[in-house]
């Protein structure tokens, strides 16, 4: 095994993560920020008003997205359990 590919591995690694973990960090992101102009508009500080918008929101994502993400995942194992023949030592 080259050095070359471990960083191969390691770049589709990173780049499934950010795939997968996308829906949810938007959402969230969206969320917040739109609790926080409220907030803002309204002078309410409290922080129960956030917290639990940003986890149902995440939850919506993941519920929405989620067949997708199964098949990324899914995708992405059987390409790396694909590519062990190739593997030398």
């Amino acid at each position: 095994m080259t050095e070359q590919m471990v960083i191969d591995i390691a770049l589709k690694t990173l780049i499934v993560t950010m795939k997968v973990s996308a829906p949810a960090l938007l959402a969230t992101l969206i969320v917040g920020l739109l609790v926080s102009i409220f907030q803002a508009a309204t002078q309410i500080n409290e922080q129960n008003l956030v917290f639990i918008p940003k986890v149902v929101a995440m939850t919506a994502a993941i519920a929405v997205c989620g067949p997708w993400i199964l098949r990324v995942l899914m995708s992405f194992t059987i390409n790396m359990i694909r590519e062990i023949p190739n593997i030398k030592h």
